[in-house]
């Protein structure tokens, strides 16, 4: 197994390289130009298995209907998931709803600034929780996401196969905008003005982008980590069975049972599933929104 080359140099090279093509090609999302912790969190949820430029429509949609904390805890499930419509994953719509209420009822509101706070919320996770402290209050956090690793995985990983993310989590750690670590370790004639004058909100974004652009020139390189899953077909799942019946009973109707049907998968088990999840109740043989 090649070592990994993290030398001062090779750490000076990769961030001129990132930062150099975010400066050039940086994408534009409406969750960008806020650092509104609530805001923070809501775009952190949609990103969760979903690409940047489907959610930045329905971002922007939520944010109107939902403009703070308090608005979306008091919101009924009905609109929620209405106004969550198309995304997908709607445990992700649920989520959020639940993590509003929390703050409110625990923190009066506001978004708390704390790693174990975050990640206590519904659905949000400790990777997740440490990509709110970064873009809300530029906190130096170490997380990973899809196009990070596609990053790492292409400057520090090439021709490995089933890496992991620890290995990968220690050299987004080393790799975090620095201007102490930059001025201890390079000479001023290779210090680039570009090098380390970024945030860490930053630093973040042009990682995404340049991983972005990895996948749309070079491929998906996370098809060599270690937690690589390919993605199923929506057509015909399970995930698109819980949509139509959540779509049903959201529109005000109610549901039974009787009229679904599915080849594939068990259906009393779906709707026990979304009775369980909190997003229907049972009335005898018909089911509502809860």
């Amino acid at each position: 197994m090649a070592a990994v080359n993290t030398s001062a140099i090779a750490r000076w090279k990769f961030r001129e390289t990132v930062l150099g093509y975010y400066k050039k090609h940086g994408r534009c999302f409406p969750w960008r130009t806020s650092t509104n912790p609530y805001a923070v969190l809501v775009s952190e949820v949609m990103l969760q298995q979903t690409q940047a430029e489907r959610v930045a429509p329905f971002f922007k949609r939520w944010m109107k209907e939902f403009p703070t904390v308090k608005a979306l805890a008091r919101a009924p499930l009905r609109s929620v998931l209405h106004t969550w419509g198309g995304l997908g994953y709607n445990r992700r719509a649920l989520a959020l709803k639940g993590s509003a209420g929390m703050i409110v009822k625990k923190y009066g509101g506001e978004v708390p600034r704390d790693l174990a706070k975050l990640d206590a919320l519904p659905g949000i996770g400790p990777y997740t929780a440490a990509a709110i402290l970064a873009f809300a209050w530029n906190e130096p956090t170490v997380f990973i996401e899809t196009n990070i690793r596609t990053v790492y995985l292409h400057f520090f990983f090439r021709g490995r196969k089933k890496v992991k993310d620890k290995e990968i989590l220690e050299i987004v750690a080393e790799t975090l905008p620095s201007m102490t670590r930059l001025r201890s370790d390079l000479s001023p004639d290779t210090r680039s003005d570009l090098v380390g004058h970024c945030s860490v909100r930053e630093w973040y974004n042009a990682l995404m982008d340049y991983g972005a652009m990895l996948k749309e020139t070079e491929g998906n390189p996370n098809a060599r980590s270690a937690h690589y899953a390919k993605q199923t077909k929506f057509k015909g799942s399970r995930r698109e069975l819980r949509g139509k019946i959540l779509r049903q009973a959201a529109a005000g109707e109610t549901v039974s049972m009787r009229d679904v049907t599915s080849p594939r998968h068990p259906v009393s088990e779906i709707f026990a599933e979304l009775v369980r999840e909190g997003f229907l109740r049972r009335e005898g043989e018909e089911f509502r929104l809860a």
